[in-house]
């Protein structure tokens, strides 16, 4: 067997995760010393404290979600294609089919819990000899996701304020795209201190956020319903009333586009994978953590577009509004001045959470990346700071991209490609471990304590379909006949992405680019790694 083979070979002794103090009872000492022991299995040494539990992994998680923005900020998809049709049967379908892929990645998340998460999964999955090839190309393809996510989050967080300004001034405050930059860049810099600070208070601040998130969806929905009054549409109507206005004469094709409003939401759910080095009992809480969250979201999401369906009394109208966000129309229509104000104050807080744990999943993909010097600068990336236990430098750097790719946003058309861009970045970087799972990592995949048992190649198989599907689906423009402004770029970067990352493969990653890069002693075993955990955590509790 070649150097790279036993690198990569997956038959090697693995941590009894239910022995080493996992199972349920076990004290948090002992839960976190099997936990660092499985990561020093894995080929990495402890770096950052677990205090992440469950409820706060899956508030992170969630709060990425946030399906209450998310609705919000993409009903102009169904609104336009399908209408009420759209509304309600344009988010379930999709988000059914997305759980297959979210519960693939929590299976492999259980079994090889690590900030890299998925180019870490392809590396372990594929053939030894393509293992640096498959995490090179996954990694770029996630951390570009990740990057251009954050960046999107907080631009549309200005759009929501500059939408709030010019409501409550009853249209004398209407600010510039220069203004919208200079908004984003103060949020840019605010979650950079945020998400500098200790990822346990991040995480429980996530909670309460998450809370008051959940609340106000489920307010909003039953406001919508109540208060809509006589303008509320039949069942009927509401169920099964289509409205075609994409431009395209296939109505089908026009259905099948409003599908892009719940993939706007069902990015980033690997955030509990990139956590899991934070997280305690790492092994069942990240991929319990991404099931239950997705699927939270899904039916959270559901229920306010069926709400938000019986109260759209013309559609029509609310695409000749001036909002850029339409559904800001729809609750000053229905809950008024001050109750679309209220609801807008609330979404601007979710939004900002909601971008705090995008800027720390983002930063954890650019350390773990670094980690195995991949990324240009990654001595200095994957330096974590003494004090806060967070990789600060990753941190910054990430809003620092964010920063230059906001300049997009003075182009509607760019920024918009840009965004699905990143979602297909990112859902490619879901789909590559999971092919390799099912065909060269069949035989030595060694599942967690999280494992869908017989239904795991058929899940794989339905998550992968739905993937290529989407793809192709988001590289399409939204209307028939477009025009420069309106056409959809995402294959334009998608192909400046994949041709970096593949020119610079061939010219010069190839040559020195590994892998997963062991941070520990390879003669380490578990009994090792829990002791040097006991030592870390006897030297933190004397300070």
């Amino acid at each position: 067997m070649s150097s790279a083979e036993k690198k990569y070979a997956m038959d090697a002794p693995r941590v009894e995760v239910e022995e080493a103090g996992l199972e349920a009872g076990s004290s948090q000492n002992a839960v976190q010393n099997a936990d660092d022991a499985l990561l020093a299995q894995l080929g990495y040494k402890s770096e950052f404290k677990r205090h992440i539990t469950l409820v706060e992994s899956f508030a992170v998680v969630l709060s990425i979600l946030t399906p209450l923005t998310s609705v919000t900020v993409t009903f102009p998809f169904p609104l336009v294609a399908g209408g009420h049709v759209g509304m309600v049967f344009g988010w379930i379908i999709p988000c059914v089919l997305t759980m297959s892929v979210a519960a693939s990645i929590a299976e492999m998340t259980s079994a090889m819990p690590t900030s890299g998460g998925l180019y870490y999964f392809a590396a372990r999955l594929a053939p030894p000899r393509w293992a640096p090839l498959a995490c090179w190309i996954t990694g770029w393809a996630n951390v570009t996701g990740q990057v251009v996510l954050m960046c999107s989050s907080d631009y549309l967080t200005a759009q929501v304020i500059v939408t709030a300004l010019s409501v409550g001034s009853d249209g004398a405050i209407n600010l510039s795209l220069g203004a919208t930059y200079g908004i984003t860049l103060a949020l840019l810099f605010s979650h950079g201190v945020v998400c500098s600070s200790a990822t346990g208070v991040l995480a429980r601040i996530n909670v309460v956020y998450v809370i008051i998130s959940v609340g106000t969806c489920i307010a909003l929905a039953i406001s919508l319903l109540v208060c809509s009054g006589d303008q509320r549409v039949s069942a009927e109507t509401a169920f099964t009333m289509f409205e075609n206005n994409t431009g395209w004469a296939n109505e089908g094709w026009a259905f099948l586009l409003s599908f892009y409003a719940p993939m706007w939401c069902m990015v980033g759910y690997d955030s509990a994978a990139h956590l899991s080095e934070e997280t305690t009992g790492a092994a069942r809480v990240a991929p319990i953590a991404i099931v239950t969250a997705v699927g939270t979201a899904s039916l959270l999401g559901w229920l306010l577009y069926i709400a938000i369906s019986f109260a759209t009394a013309s559609v029509p109208h609310l695409l000749a509004t001036d909002f850029p966000i339409p559904a800001g129309q729809l609750y000053l229509d229905v809950l008024g001045k001050r109750g679309m104000l209220a609801v807008w104050s609330i979404l601007i807080v979710v939004l900002y959470a909601s971008g705090a744990a995008q800027g720390v999943d983002a930063s954890r993909v650019i350390f773990a990346f670094s980690r195995d010097n991949a990324l240009p600068g990654s001595e200095w990336w994957k330096k974590v700071h003494p004090y806060t236990n967070t990789p600060v430098n990753a941190v910054w750097l990430v809003m620092a991209l964010c920063a230059v790719l906001a300049v997009l946003g003075f182009s509607t058309s760019a920024l918009n490609s840009l965004a699905g861009a990143s979602i297909i970045a990112l859902y490619v970087s879901y789909a590559t471990p999971i092919v390799l799972k099912l065909t060269t990592g069949r035989k030595t995949f060694q599942p967690g304590p999280f494992s869908l048992g017989k239904w795991s190649a058929p899940v794989n198989i339905v998550a992968v379909a739905w993937t290529c599907f989407i793809t192709v689906l988001f590289v399409f423009p939204s209307g028939r006949n477009p025009t420069a402004e309106t056409m959809n770029y995402s294959i334009v970067v998608l192909l400046a992405v994949f041709a970096f990352a593949g020119l610079s493969w061939i010219f010069s990653a190839r040559r020195w680019f590994e892998g997963p890069v062991r941070t520990i002693a390879p003669d380490d075993t578990a009994a090792d790694g829990i002791s040097k955990v006991k030592e870390k955590d006897n030297a933190l509790s004397e300070e």
